[in-house]
């Protein structure tokens, strides 16, 4: 195996040089995050300090993470001359309480042959439960469409619209109620001590309860469930909690940015108020607290802990140097200057930096010219006929170049996609149509062949 040439930038040396308590890394992106948080784990395999039935636990966001992880780390330590499979499991929070369940079921309430569906089943128990719920109680929500709906047009919104209206309420409720631990029993105990009704509060229970019992009848959880169950046998089970305290004593957090309540509540209780946890992420890259129950604040909070050793990554090479002050620039204005003043503290330092020079991965050239703002108030429909004669234009220009156009959700995309067909544009779409497990299987070879090359 080649001589490691890895040489750390000055922040990037600073993480590296932890050894053991709580420490927060606020990382901009490209700025090496993913090699640090792997160097650290293999410098702590390697330093001697785990018995042999010990490991150091790195918790990630996604299976394609768990998997780039694990490369990085077992050839990291191979190049160490250790067994390169040994002193370290690498786990999604979800497989993470799926350990931790497994470990005794019946303390959860769960046989020993339960069984996790998956999101594309969960998906569809819910829409069920959704569809029955409107069935039965068809006119229920009449108070909350607009009176002066045509009959026509109402009956299209109660056929359609609507129902996908109730399924996205109730999904938000069902996630909501589970990371804040309330079973549709306790839930049920809760509303009707409240004085005044409140039917979409209603509505949520009926179908969050329709929800677990379908789950119930087919013995299985759903991934929601797994992190609450969890965090149940770790607060109910102190033998069982001493056990996996021993078993990992450092827990690695990868995009702890997106980590929700109960997420953190598991891993601090991992901890203990004496342990090692290194919780690594950049809290203006949060996607996921749009559709689930994380957030970023948990971050935040942490970072400002008493206790808590505070680095940052700043430098990235990812990018020119324009693209960077126009992202730093975009960080300042939305805290000082964005109209809601309720969004100002959605972002925040550190500002990105270029990388030190003499960097081995150093910024591309900058060229100011590459960005383009107009000032243009399209409607949506537009907008994409803008971006389809722009790239109409480009593209014959440039045959041996590609373009990525990024839309805020899927159903915008499908209307630039038809728009360029329209126009006879060629049109790679399988990201935008695949699903996610099919995502996981492309990416689960993408390492598997990178491992074999």
């Amino acid at each position: 195996m080649p001589p490691d040439s890895f040489v750390p930038r000055p922040k990037q040396a600073e993480v590296l040089a932890y050894t053991g308590g709580k420490m927060g890394v606020s990382a901009v992106p490209g700025s090496g995050k993913t090699e640090t948080l792997s160097r650290l784990a293999a410098q702590l395999i390697a330093g001697g300090g785990l018995d042999g039935h010990q490991e150091v636990l790195v918790v990630t966001l996604v299976n394609s993470a768990v998997d780039n992880f694990y490369r990085r780390v077992s050839n990291l330590v191979k190049t160490r001359g250790l067994l390169p499979h040994a002193g370290y499991r690498v786990r999604t929070l979800h497989g993470l309480s799926h350990d931790i369940v497994r470990e005794r079921p019946a303390l959860v309430g769960l046989s020993d042959k339960f069984e996790i569906v998956d999101e594309r089943s969960a998906d569809e128990i819910l829409s069920d439960a959704a569809a029955a719920w409107l069935r039965s109680h068809p006119y229920a929500l009449e108070h909350f469409l607009d009176p002066a709906l045509e009959a026509s047009k109402l009956d299209w919104v109660r056929r359609d619209p609507l129902l996908g209206q109730v399924k996205e309420i109730a999904l938000a409720f069902t996630r909501m109620a589970k990371d804040r631990q309330l079973t549709p029993e306790k839930l049920r105990g809760q509303l009707d001590e409240l004085i005044n009704p409140f039917p979409l509060a209603e509505m949520g229970w009926a179908i969050y309860t329709d929800y677990q019992r379908a789950l119930a009848y087919r013995g299985a959880v759903d991934f929601d469930d797994l992190i609450r169950l969890a965090l149940l046998a770790v607060q109910s089970d102190e033998k069982l909690l001493a056990r996996l305290r021993d078993r990992w004593p450092f827990i690695l957090e990868d995009e702890a940015q997106d980590s929700s309540r109960l997420q953190e509540q598991i891993l601090r209780l991992l901890t203990g108020p004496d342990g090692n946890w290194v919780r690594v992420g950049d809290p203006n890259q949060a996607i996921y607290e749009t559709f689930t129950t994380a957030s970023p604040d948990y971050l935040r909070d942490f970072l400002e802990q008493e206790g808590v050793a505070r680095r940052e990554l700043p430098n990235s090479g990812r990018s020119t140097e324009s693209i960077i002050c126009l992202a730093n620039y975009l960080v300042t204005w939305s805290r000082a200057e964005h109209p809601v003043r309720a969004v100002r503290d959605a972002l925040s330092p550190p500002p990105i930096l270029p990388v030190p020079a003499g960097d081995t991965q150093p910024n591309p050239p900058d060229d100011p010219a590459s960005i383009y703002l107009m000032g243009n108030k399209f409607t949506p429909d537009g907008e994409v006929r803008a971006v389809v004669e722009s790239l109409a234009r480009w593209l014959p220009e440039h045959p041996d170049s590609t373009v990525a156009v990024l839309t805020p959700r899927n159903q915008r995309g499908f209307d630039v996609v038809d728009a360029l067909r329209q126009r006879g544009l060629e049109v790679v779409d399988s990201l935008l149509r695949s699903s996610t497990s099919t995502r996981k299987a492309a990416g689960a070879l993408a390492n598997v062949l990178h491992h074999l090359a």
